[in-house]
């Protein structure tokens, strides 16, 4: 059976997270993604944070698995040419340029819109393309100080922070793969592409909505709570042997609590009134706290887990990555695999998080920088052969 997204085609000229991790995604569900990179090297992230010289940097393979790559140098007449057949044998086209470069380009929407009047334009930009910030350039970080995030992220007593998954950038990455997504269907109905926007302060912010309940409702904002929650309940305790990953994450809220301290063998705190609420949990939390950790410190994170996820409590081992990457039950969900790459050698990569039952994913090599470019030009953008040398040395393509 076809993959979900079969037929599909994305032109792909996102750069760094956001954009890539978007494409990503759609390629794992069966899209025919083809990357356009610039003639004179690229996505940066081919060689930014780079482990070896001779290869790309995980960070381009991270997010640029089950691609095709091709090189244009789109500000050369013969590269706009070819461009704009790449354009009209596109679905989506997906960019997150800085405002403006599209349209310098010569190919802004309305430019795109007439070479194909179905093509579905994906722009992220990192205050969109209106608004008082929207000439104002962001990155992941940015993104995470103007949505909120940072402000509730740290300590009371101490500075906001960053958190560091990629909120702005992978976050977005989803928000735009469900807008094309969309767009696409309604496409299936009325015949005509359309526009899709998303900034990365926008998906930054939707990610926010818990935080923003009290602001909302309330008018006001209780400040950074770090590892004990908004009402000051202990969440992370102290595990054996003690080092600086040794912790467990414990939801004790409500009836939780009281199942906790029975499997604890602390029956005999049930109905004390230092715990009965969450309200006066979070005024005794060091009273709390040290009675989860005198059984806690006794045992290891990963026996306490299977402890108490056993019997129903929510709670989870808190993770390093390099345990993450060893970890049996990310593994039996594919979320862990291994990729098949005869140019790079095999690699460890992240797998794809959507499941669906009659489409699996199967997880292939990101392309090399210009891998793909004779291939695709000449089998499906109308370019010879016989002018690929002339290409190179124009400058055209490498």
């Amino acid at each position: 059976m076809d993959k979900a997204l079969a037929g599909i085609k994305i032109v792909d000229m996102s750069r760094v997270q956001a954009g890539p991790s978007c494409a990503q995604l759609l390629a794992f569900l069966g899209a025919d993604v083809i990357k356009v990179e610039d003639a004179s090297g690229g996505d940066s992230t081919r060689w930014d944070l780079g482990h070896r010289p001779d290869q790309d940097s995980v960070y381009f393979t991270i997010f640029n698995s089950s691609k095709r790559a091709i090189t244009l140098n789109l500000k050369t007449e013969r590269g706009r040419e070819i461009f704009a057949e790449a354009v009209a044998w596109a679905d989506v086209v997906l960019e997150n340029f800085s405002k403006g470069v599209m349209e310098r380009l010569g190919f802004g929407y309305e430019r795109l819109r007439e070479i194909n009047p179905r093509v579905i334009y994906a722009t992220i930009k990192g205050f969109g393309t209106w608004g008082p910030y929207s000439d104002y350039k962001s990155y992941e970080i940015a993104a995470q100080a103007t949505a909120g995030l940072m402000s509730v992220t740290g300590y009371p007593d101490g500075p906001p922070m960053s958190v560091g998954v990629g909120a702005g950038d992978s976050g977005t990455g989803l928000h735009m793969a469900i807008g094309i997504l969309a767009a696409l269907r309604q496409r299936d109905s009325v015949g005509e592409g359309q526009k899709v926007e998303v900034s990365m302060q926008d998906g930054v912010l939707n990610l926010m909505r818990i935080s923003m309940i009290h602001p909302l409702a309330r008018g006001e904002w209780e400040g950074r709570p770090g590892a004990r929650g908004w009402s000051g309940v202990p969440q992370v305790f102290r595990c054996a042997p003690g080092g600086p990953d040794d912790y467990v994450m414990i939801h004790l809220r409500g009836e939780m609590l009281e199942n906790v301290l029975v499997l604890i063998g602390r029956e005999d705190l049930i109905g004390d009134e230092r715990f009965t609420t969450a309200d006066m949990q979070g005024a005794h939390a060091d009273d709390l706290q040290t009675v989860i950790e005198e059984w806690t410190t006794q045992r290891d994170k990963v026996e306490v887990f299977e402890t108490l996820a056993r019997a129903g409590v929510w709670c989870g081992p808190v993770f390093t990555p390099l345990e993450v990457l060893e970890n049996e039950h990310l593994e039996a969900r594919d979320m862990l695999v291994t990729v098949r790459d005869e140019s790079r050698g095999d690699y460890r990569m992240i797998g794809c998080p959507v499941k669906l039952e009659k489409s699996p994913v199967t997880v292939e090599a990101a392309p090399l920088y210009s891998e793909h470019t004779d291939e695709i030009l000449t089998s499906m953008f109308g370019v010879s052969a016989d002018e690929l040398p002339s290409l190179r040395q124009r400058g055209v393509i490498v």
